[in-house]
């Protein structure tokens, strides 16, 4: 009888509704956990059966049953925080974490980007999955293989000088002495400076630099104004040299015109041999941009009247340095910077993302798994492919909106009561047929 049908059409009322009401209490209750992405139930309608009347044919509904739970990944605000190591997609994506959850071994995909450093320094997430991505060399370049995202424990390796610049004024107005000795530098030069060297360990030493005016300026001779530079390291530094004595490791002259402008830059001997490191260093000397290589002769060194003195020393080598902290930036680049005062890429955080993401197996602990429905994983870079972009210093909120929920509420609430009703009226029909036998 149809009435009895209205009892379990009236049912299906109640469970359908009462799975809504769980899936709004859900995504109530992670309202406040990073990188949620709120559910919605969808319903559908079941079929009883077919009746043939006297010239229509009439379908009778069965109640409603659920059709699905969609996940909804729109996305959601951020959050500015002072960790560096957290971070946030802003679009679309997924993080890859690897490791073992709930039985299952292998890579994992999250929106929550709560990631600290562990104590062996690999990136992990809350729960101690690895963070994936690639690894950079030493010069900084990205690997091809994705891999466990290790951040402490590494070190810049050192670079030996291979350049030293240096800017001065050499006065013009400087007497000519005796010819240059090492053994006597300073009584022997007008001017001198120091600036620190690396070699190919990493180690530095100090280089002298001294300057002596080997002739003036003369309108009616063939050379301008000649000047002469010399090199010393300390003897206990150099293979073979003896401490204490200075030994000439480059030198050359610089021409000057009349117009105190550096002309010609001549450098005759260069070759620094630093005990136990790579020998026969070469370190390029930059004393300006001089005419006769097509500069103006006034961006380095100069010869104007006026006391000789240094504006500017710099070289490009430097020591091993250890890491003291890292940024991340938007493609997911993880730049360490380093007791050295150097920084450098040491590896990229990956994202991947998936044909249909609504078909991912939520996991528990903020995680999917990929499956049949989702598609096999597309995993690159940031801001390529698709894939959102990162922020970090950031976390993404749910995306749950409590006002929508609350309604969502009401209207469960009152399909779960109204479907109740239904069942009561066709018990009391029930009880009317049962009492014509009185």
């Amino acid at each position: 009888m149809s009435l009895l049908k209205s009892l379990y059409t009236g049912v299906s009322g109640l469970t359908v509704n009462g799975i809504g009401l769980d899936v709004v209490s859900d995504n109530i209750a992670n309202v406040n956990t990073i990188g949620f992405k709120r559910s919605r139930a969808a319903f559908q309608d079941l079929l009883s059966e077919t009746l043939l009347g006297a010239n229509t044919l009439a379908q009778l509904g069965g109640g409603a049953g659920l059709e699905d739970i969609n996940q909804c990944f729109e996305q959601g605000s951020l959050q500015m925080t002072n960790s560096a190591t957290d971070l946030a997609i802003s679009g679309d994506g997924f993080f890859i974490v690897n490791g073992s959850v709930n039985g299952q071994t292998g890579n994992f995909y999250s929106r929550a980007g709560q990631f600290v450093l562990d104590n062996d320094g690999y990136l992990v997430n809350q729960s101690g999955l690895k963070v994936q991505g690639w690894s950079a060399d030493q010069d900084g370049n990205i690997s091809g293989t994705i891999g466990d995202l290790r951040i402490t424990g590494t070190t810049a390796p050192p670079r030996a000088t291979t350049s030293a610049t240096i800017a001065a004024n050499l006065d013009a107005d400087a007497t000519i002495g005796a010819a240059f000795d090492a053994t006597d530098p300073e009584g022997t030069s007008n001017f001198n400076t120091s600036v620190t060297v690396f070699d190919s360990l990493g180690r530095s030493h100090q280089v002298e630099l001294y300057f002596r005016k080997n002739s003036s300026y003369d309108p009616t001779g063939p050379t301008d104004a000649r000047w002469e530079w010399y090199a010393l390291v300390d003897g206990g530094e150099i293979t073979g040299g003896t401490a204490g004595t200075y030994e000439i490791e480059a030198q050359g002259t610089l021409d000057f015109d009349e117009n105190g402008a550096l002309d010609v830059v001549a450098t005759t001997t260069n070759d620094f041999d630093f005990a136990g490191a790579a020998q026969n260093q070469a370190i390029a000397f930059d004393f300006g941009d001089d005419i006769t290589s097509g500069g103006t002769g006034l961006g380095g060194c100069t010869s104007f009247g006026g006391a000789s003195s240094l504006m500017y020393v710099d070289q490009d080598g430097y020591s091993v340095g250890t890491i003291l902290g890292v940024q991340i930036q938007s493609d997911g680049s993880i730049v360490g910077t380093y007791s050295n005062s150097e920084s450098r890429v040491i590896g990229k955080v990956a994202l991947a993302n998936f044909a249909n993401p609504q078909g991912l197996e939520k996991w528990g602990g903020n995680l999917w798994v990929g499956n049949e429905d989702s598609g096999n994983p597309i995993i690159g870079e940031a801001n390529t492919g698709g894939r959102g972009a990162i922020s970090p210093n950031s976390l993404e909120q749910s995306n749950v909106d409590l006002a929508e929920e609350f309604v969502s509420m009401i209207k469960y609430q009152r399909g779960f009561q109204a479907s109740s009703r239904s069942i009561t009226t066709a018990d009391q029909l029930l009880q009317e047929v049962v009492n014509i036998k009185r």
